[in-house]
């Protein structure tokens, strides 16, 4: 069995890892996303609020969908981490903006801390040339 490359995919135009990971990784033609919070990529602080860093989660992982090739269209699955259940409406309207039907598969789940303060993070999984 032979073992398929893996390729890291990274932008500048989404905030780097903090950590020991790539923003994505690419095997094949399945990206798998690493979270994003709701840091802005030019000045690497996180956005007020939950609305503005749900927009900005979500413009960051366009931008790393984009890095791979992809749009956020190509999103097969994602992962919703709210810090307050409470803002599951509003993460719900904003993440609406940012994708068309048929909508990915998803699931949430309300964890007791983010990175940074954030209040969601998001990660996913891509699929490309479908």
């Amino acid at each position: 069995m032979s073992r398929q490359s893996r390729q890291a995919i990274h932008t500048a135009a989404a905030p780097a890892a903090i950590g020991p990971y790539s923003q994505a990784i690419r095997v094949g033609d399945t990206v798998y996303l690493s979270g994003q919070i709701g840091l802005d990529p030019t000045t690497g602080n996180l956005r007020d609020g939950t609305e503005a860093q749900a927009r900005q989660v979500f413009a960051n992982l366009e931008a790393v969908a984009a890095a791979a090739g992809g749009t956020l269209d190509d999103m097969a699955k994602v992962t919703l981490l709210l810090v307050d259940m409470a803002d599951f409406a509003q993460v719900n309207e904003v993440m609406a903006s940012f994708f068309t039907q048929p909508y990915p598969a998803r699931a949430t789940y309300q964890v007791a801390a983010l990175p940074k303060g954030a209040r969601v993070e998001v990660e996913g999984v891509l699929v490309l040339g479908t």
